[in-house]
């Protein structure tokens, strides 16, 4: 169960812009509940590593250590060095939307992009965000990229 005194908010970040913007609208969020926030980052293999005569990733490629670099350099650049709300960072193996769904368990709020890397430009939700709306425990906003005046602190 969420804890209202100091709600923790979970927000998808994958360096792209609308997840950069969902970071935003979380910390202003946390700021105004008095809440923390935990960002969190996915990873996997790409899905054609393994089938016969795919060659396999190089030494160099290492997609946990990717997402830890991108969710750590995001963070930095959206909150600051010192961020005014308690942020923690959390990489899980697997795919985006059910490690966002794992790690929102017990949370107060899930936060993510309306279309991420793996988006279509055009698509007004993407397949990640579609998925934890129609799944998460908890309430989910998401956060559309661009939007102007789309900040927590704004709400109401």
């Amino acid at each position: 169960m969420a804890n209202s005194a100091n709600p923790r908010i979970v927000v998808g970040v994958d360096g792209s812009p609308a997840s950069e913007q969902a970071l935003r609208w979380a910390l202003d969020y946390a700021r105004v509940a008095g809440g923390t926030v935990h960002a969190v980052a996915a990873w996997e293999y790409p899905a054609f590593y393994g089938f016969a005569g795919a060659s396999l990733p190089s030494a160099e490629f290492n997609p946990e250590e990717l997402a830890h670099r991108v969710l750590s350099e995001t963070v930095t650049r959206v909150a600051g060095a010192r961020p005014e709300v308690r942020v923690t960072e959390s990489v899980l193996p697997g795919n985006a939307a059910q490690a966002l769904l794992e790690a929102a368990g017990g949370a107060a709020l899930l936060v993510v992009g309306s279309r991420g890397r793996g988006g279509f430009a055009g698509a007004l939700l993407g397949s990640v965000s579609r998925h934890v709306t129609e799944h998460a425990a908890c309430p989910v906003v998401v956060v559309r990229d661009g939007v102007a005046g789309g900040t927590a602190g704004d709400a109401g």
